[in-house]
């Protein structure tokens, strides 16, 4: 079994002994990417909008150096803090997704990395 590493100054720098990514089998294996913009390494500002936005861009770049996108996730697993948040959240995750949207888990959590509202890792093709 082949194991390939993923990094990219698009997505966060690992703030933990942890890879952006992780390529086996013809698969990858995200970190959860939580709302730090990749330039500060600051959570950005905002409400869970916002957050989202910034979440789904970088898990879009992680994709993007593997060499796969949005349409070859096969499933995501979604950390919200507040599930009142989930409408919200759903709306933002929906434009990346489309019309064919992987398996997913969403979850209630108490509480997530830099005081960030929402955190979300995939699973792809690639």
């Amino acid at each position: 079994m082949s194991r390939k590493i993923v990094a990219t100054a698009g997505a966060p720098a690992a703030i933990g002994p942890y890879s952006q990514g992780v390529i086996a089998n013809g698969f990858l294996f995200t970190a959860g990417q939580i709302p730090l913009d990749p330039a500060t390494m600051d959570l950005v500002p905002g409400g869970i909008t916002e957050q989202t936005v910034r979440v789904m861009e970088n898990l879009k770049a992680v994709l993007a150096e593997a060499g796969s996108d949005f349409g070859k996730v096969v499933k995501s697993t979604c950390f919200l803090v507040d599930l009142g948040d989930f409408a919200a959240f759903n709306e933002v995750y929906a434009r990346y997704f489309g019309d064919n949207p992987p398996g997913r888990s969403t979850v209630q959590v108490a509480k997530l990395p830099k005081g960030s509202l929402v955190e979300v890792e995939v699973v792809a093709l690639v």
